[in-house]
């Protein structure tokens, strides 16, 4: 079937209730044999709801999800695994909620089917997907991913049964930081019954809360539970705006004369409506002209954290309490009204955040007509600020008097694209496209729009040139749609121009002048849904020059009357639309059905392809005789049965995905069935998983780079004893834990698909193959010189490119005429010219590739491609040389590039250019401390005795310097140095200090040693001359005492006592003193 390969619709035919039957058996005459050969297996669908730990094994009851903390639940369960590997000092937490997995099929019990896969094998398989934050200054990028086994468990009811009566499987569900977002892809384990696989939407909502009595309410407002058909039937459908995959709860409003708006956290699988708790205050001015007022609110746009809305010419935002995106308190506590004093007559979304932010913008009216408020929402806080900042836009092109009725903003080019209506006096309105850079706040006119329509005279499309003819009928633009991946740029109003380069535009014929589009639903990888004001749906594939009508027409007139026989309850013949939006590039409707005077709410599935191929046949069929009957026949517009996708390389290195696999513990039961206990045990053991991969120490990556490794690490040589007590029933607590139930997974293989996006770094090659198979003989030999073959219904593969300047394409067709096919190569690279180095997953190019299959009919398909550094991009590892490890795919190797240092240098002697920093290569790895002056480590004082030992905090960066990557490598490390040489001024001081110490102490020595002998010679006569005075002083004290004493015994005692008395000061003294001293 070619999905594409279709006519336009023509006008509304009449209802004929024969040619509604007609059409419904050509429709099932259509059907392929092998759609009717699955049909049982596609009737089976996945069922899963969100409940709390205490609800676990009840029927029926399904939590909404808005508890955000870990629960400490689990820890006292760990203790008793003692003969477990884990390590019980370890904090083991658990998550608030667990998924609940069952399934049905048409006309069977659903307790009969999920009892019936159990016992045959089935298994569910979870695939929680983690959503990257908006906010990557404070969160770090990376594109993670759980897969996890889900454990059966027995209901909590009462049963007879001996065994089990009811069950369900269960699994943790995972919340991680910076995430509110998440998707749950649900698939068999291949065992049992076949049940397609499912995705569903599991979002944080930020805006419940428990009141007093432990009941949940929302803050925004009070939930009503009766949907009354007025608040539904023949209300007017409008558009469902919010950042693309960021917006964990979705808001639409439009119910007329209430403030009422429906929320939804699952993308409308769930829903509310809720009475908005705002004051709905009207404000009339000379300024702002209103009619009158009403409280329907008009304008709703969600972002990751915050709720717009615009009623009358107000503005309110409402910033829910997201604890794992930014601190509690910035939650909001009622409705904030901003630009109070401003006339408010439209908000205008922008789809993509950039930059860490996301941004609104909001059209005034009134005293400031001509300006924009273009509003900022990072982390839950909301700025506007007015733009243009100088001059308002009527001035700067040169008007009196103007009015914007549309902003467009394209993040990459910081450029405001504005839809400006004009009015010269009496004359007929203008309408121009003015573009505005909000970084150099520049303004420039890009485009005059035709005034009136061009006559495309039986052509599909038509090249504005300014010499074509024109019809009576004025155009009447009302937006700007702008994809930022294949940088079309489309003007819709009564009529839809499209762009590539913003200055030639193409005037698409197939849409009639004579409806208007009311709004456009984008999916951004080719597919656009246009909506007109009169409610009808058409389509229009990127690129493309053709516009097909799928509501009303022929095909979904084929396709209502098969849903009506097969009494479906996704339709009726009373319904009415609320809304069409994309999601995971399908259409879905939003729908309110009428069925004998009951409404209900659906959401349903558009089926572009299937409506398009009923227009086609319904249309082109032939009644061929054969025999005495007639036989019914449809001409095969697609050349080839069968296309496949060949040759696709693991997705890991280019999706960045990094996979986590996760088992519940083994139970000792012989049934099989787990208790709370073991759930709970399950629940802590995905948490400290999680936990491991947030705390993995990148820069100090583990010996095998693996951030499961330090769980097991001492116990891994016991594995075999482990084994042994599960074996045997003996493990502790009932459950056993397996080692390699906990993994992270590096060799991802491909699930022959296309990934839906690729991260290409500089110089990059992605290859693929598209093989098809032909329609009968389609190929054939070609007997002339020069070629082997040739296709005979020309099928081709052409690569469009949306930045051929980044992005180079090469196709290679191998004609394979045993097997009735063709393969065709693709490679795409990129030619390392269109990026600047930039942090990992930061302020990412966006770009596409295009591939047609060149039929004779058309058809294709788009793909987002992203160069620039990719997240979870490698990171360095100093050894002391630097190792490259990427996360996601487990490889390393020795770093290739450059970098650059400040504090050491390298044998080269290539600086950059203004000479700040040495570069260093795996040419040149050793290293040479500098200690430049400018370096932390340049003129180090000790403070002490000791040598002073230094604690460096290193940022090595290739930024700059290396043209092989796109990637700017930061890496950040700790660095112990000790024994640094002090600075060149202050070492030369304290050598001259020291040897002027040194010289002083040499000369001082030769100088006591020529003085001491002249010293001690003047010390000793000193001294005599001291004893001498002592000597006499003593003699003529003593004389005068004794007085009457004798003369010869007066000497002789004298002697004795003056010779007794010498001897005792100084037995050195030489016999001939003191005989000369006797004498006298």
């Amino acid at each position: 079937m070619c999905g594409t390969a279709m006519f336009p619709a023509g006008p509304p035919w009449s209802r004929v209730r024969v040619l509604q039957v007609l059409w419904a058996l050509l429709a099932v005459l259509l059907a392929s044999w092998r759609l009717w050969a699955i049909k049982d297996f596609q009737e089976c669908t996945w069922q899963v709801v969100l409940n709390e730990f205490k609800r676990v094994g009840e029927s029926g009851v399904s939590d909404s999800f808005f508890e955000q903390e870990p629960v400490d639940t689990v820890s006292s369960l760990f203790h008793m695994l003692v003969d477990s590997p884990l390590n019980p000092s370890e904090k083991y937490l658990g998550f608030p909620y667990y998924l609940k997995i069952n399934y049905s099929c048409e006309e069977k019990p659903s307790e009969d089917l999920v009892r019936m896969g159990h016992l045959t094998g089935l298994k569910p398989l979870v695939l929680v997907t983690f959503q990257s934050p908006v906010n990557f200054y404070r969160w770090k990028i990376e594109q993670l991913q759980i897969q996890m086994e889900a454990a059966p468990f027995r209901s909590k009811e009462p049963c007879m049964a001996e065994e089990v009566c009811s069950m369900s499987w269960y699994t943790p569900m995972p919340i991680k930081n910076g995430s509110v977002v998440m998707r749950v892809d649900v698939s068999s384990n291949g065992l049992g019954s076949f049940i397609p696989d499912k995705r569903f939407q599991m979002n944080i909502n930020g805006f419940l809360k428990r009141d007093q009595d432990n009941n949940i309410q929302f803050t925004v407002g009070e939930k009503l539970f009766d949907l009354m058909p007025r608040y539904f039937v023949g209300v007017s459908s409008r558009p469902l705006w919010h950042t693309v995959d960021q917006s964990p709860v979705l808001i639409l409003g439009g119910i007329p004369n209430e403030k009422y708006v429906l929320m939804t956290d699952t993308s409308f699988k769930d829903f509310s409506l809720v009475e908005l708790s705002i004051d709905s205050c009207w404000v009339g001015s000379f300024y702002c002209p209103h009619s009158g007022f009403t409280a329907t609110i008009y304008d709703t746009i969600a972002t990751e954290s915050t709720l717009f809305i615009r009623q009358n010419q107000l503005v309110y935002y409402f910033t829910g309490t997201y604890t794992t995106l930014y601190e509690r308190n910035r939650g909001s506590g009622s409705w904030v009204r901003v630009l109070a004093s401003e006339c408010i007559k439209k908000l205008c979304p922008v789809y993509f955040h950039s930059n860490g932010s996301e941004y609104i913008m909001a059209l005034t009216m009134g005293k400031h007509e001509g300006y924009v408020y273009f509003g900022t929402i990072r982390d839950g806080q909301v700025s506007f600020e007015m733009l243009p900042r100088k001059w308002s836009v009527c001035e700067q092109i040169g008007v009196t008097t103007c009015s914007i009725i549309w902003s467009e903003y394209i993040a990459g080019e910081y450029t405001l694209l504005l839809l400006v209506e004009t009015g010269y006096g009496n004359a007929s309105k203008r309408f121009q496209v003015v573009s505005y850079n909000t970084a150099s706040d520049d303004l420039e006119l890009l485009y005059h729009i035709p005034e009136f329509i061009p006559e495309a005279r039986g052509l599909e499309f038509l090249m504005i040139l300014g010499t074509e003819s024109y019809t009576s009928t004025a155009m009447a633009p009302k937006g700007i749609f702008c994809n930022p991946y294949n940088n079309l740029i489309f003007i819709w109003g009564n009529f839809l121009l499209q762009s590539s380069n913003k200055e030639n535009f193409i005037y698409l014929a197939d849409f009639p002048k004579e409806l208007s589009i009311k709004y456009m639903a984008r999916s951004f990888r080719g597919a656009v849904a246009i909506v007109t004001e009169t409610e009808e749906i058409w389509y229009l594939l990127e690129g493309s020059y053709r516009v097909y009508q799928l509501f009303p027409s022929k095909g979904w007139q084929v396709h209502i009357s098969l849903q009506l026989m097969q009494q479906s309850s996704l339709y009726a013949s009373n319904e009415t639309m609320l809304t069409l939006f994309y999601e995971d590039s399908k259409l879905y409707q939003l729908v309110y059905l009428m069925n004998n005077q009951k409404g209900q709410l659906v959401k349903r599935l558009m089926p572009v392809e299937q409506l398009l191929m009923y227009q086609q046949h319904t249309s082109r069929y032939d009644l061929e005789r054969k025999g005495g009957y007639l036989m019914l026949s449809f001409i095969n517009f697609c050349p080839f049965s069968v296309m496949r996708l060949r040759s696709l390389p693991r997705p890991q290195r280019y999706t960045r995905q990094e996979r986590y696999r996760a088992r519940p513990p083994r139970v000792l039961e012989r049934s099989g069935f787990h208790n709370e206990n073991s759930l709970a045990i399950y629940q802590g053991l995905v948490y400290y998983l999680l936990w491991l991969h947030s705390v993995y120490d990148k820069p100090y990556a583990d010996p095998v780079h693996d951030p499961t490794w330090r769980w097991w690490e001492n116990n891994k040589q016991d594995q075999d004893y482990y084994f042994f007590l599960a074996s045997n029933w003996r493990s502790s607590g009932g459950v056993s834990v397996e080692m390699d139930s906990y993994e992270k997974i590096y060799n991802l293989e491909s699930a022959y698909e296309l990934p839906e996006r690729i991260f290409l770094d500089k110089g990059t090659e992605y290859s693929f193959a598209i093989f098809l198979s032909a329609q009968g003989h389609t190929f054939r030999t070609q007997t002339e010189l020069g070629a082997a073959f040739q296709l005979h219904s020309q099928v081709d593969v052409g690569v469009v490119l949306a930045d051929p300047a980044c992005i180079e394409a090469s196709v290679k067709q191998e004609v394979m005429i045993n097997r009735n096919s063709v393969l065709f190569s693709i490679t795409l690279k990129d030619k390392k010219l269109c990026y600047d180095q930039g942090i990992s997953g930061h302020h990412l190019m966006k770009t596409s590739m295009t591939v047609n299959l060149l039929l004779p009919t058309g058809g294709g398909f788009i793909w987002a491609l992203l160069p620039g550094n990719a997240p979870g991009a490698p990171y360095a590892i100093f050894y002391p040389f630097f190792l490259i490890q990427d996360l996601v795919t487990g490889d390393s190797g020795s770093f290739q590039g450059r970098t650059n240092s400040l504090i050491w240098t390298t044998r080269t002697t290539r600086t950059t250019k203004d000479s700040a920093f040495h570069i260093m290569s795996h040419e040149s790895p050793g290293i040479e401390w500098l200690c430049l002056e400018n370096a932390p480590c340049y003129d180090s004082v000790p403070q002490g005795i000791f040598a002073p030992e230094f604690f460096f905090k290193v940022l090595v960066s290739n930024r700059g310097v290396d043209t092989s990557t796109y990637c700017n490598y930061q890496l950040t490390f700790l660095l112990h140095i000790h024994g640094l040489p002090l600075s060149p001024k202050r070492a030369l001081f304290i050598v001259m200090v020291s040897a002027s110490v040194f010289v002083g102490l040499v000369i001082f020595y030769i100088a006591f040693c020529l003085l001491w002998p002249l010293v001690v010679k003047g010390c000793t006569m000193i001294r005599w001359k001291i004893n001498d005075i002592i000597a006499s002083e003593s003699y003529y004290t003593y004389a005068s005492i004794s007085g009457i004493s004798s003369m010869p015994s007066l000497r002789h005692s004298r002697m004795g006592s003056m010779f007794s008395s010498r001897m005792t000061e100084d037995r050195a003294e030489p016999k001939e003193a003191v005989e000369r001293q006797l004498m006298t």
